[in-house]
Formats: structure tokens, C-alpha cells, sequence
């Protein structure tokens, strides 16, 4: 998948939890963990605020573009 979610590492950063960040950005444990796992297929911008807000960050900090190499795309 060429987005890929750095909130694990943003997180780590802070030092902060998955609890934490959960109550204060108002997700479910499970949706967080989606997110954080890399599993999520879109992310709300409401959602995407309420993290930056929490983790004190820009959008470009959690999310990343990498490319497909060829072997991946076929």
C-alpha cells in the first residue's frame, strides 16, 4: 500500500498510549489500533485534526506516500 500510517511512531515520540490518545481524540481502542496497524482504507479529516491536535504534529508526520516498486504493482 503506498500510504503509509507513522502513528506508532509519533506516538513513541510523545510517549504517549494508545489509551491516552484514544480518550482524547474520542476513538475506540480498535478503531486506533486499525489506523495505527496500517489496516484503515481512509481516514476522515475530522479524525485526522483531532490526532495532529493530540500529538502536537502536521498530517505529513502520521501519514507517508511511498511508491509501488513494479514487482508490487503486477
Amino acid at each position: 500500500m503506498p500510504i503509509v500510517v507513522n502513528l506508532d511512531v509519533v506516538m513513541a515520540q510523545r510517549k504517549m498510549s494508545l489509551n491516552e490518545l484514544a480518550a482524547q481524540v474520542g476513538l475506540t481502542l480498535a478503531n486506533l489500533s486499525v489506523l495505527k496497524n496500517n489496516h484503515a482504507k481512509a481516514v476522515r479529516f475530522t479524525t485526522l485534526e483531532a490526532l495532529c491536535r493530540a500529538l502536537d504534529c502536521q498530517p505529513g508526520d502520521i501519514l507517508a506516500y511511498l511508491p509501488e516498486t513494479e514487482e508490487e504493482m503486477k
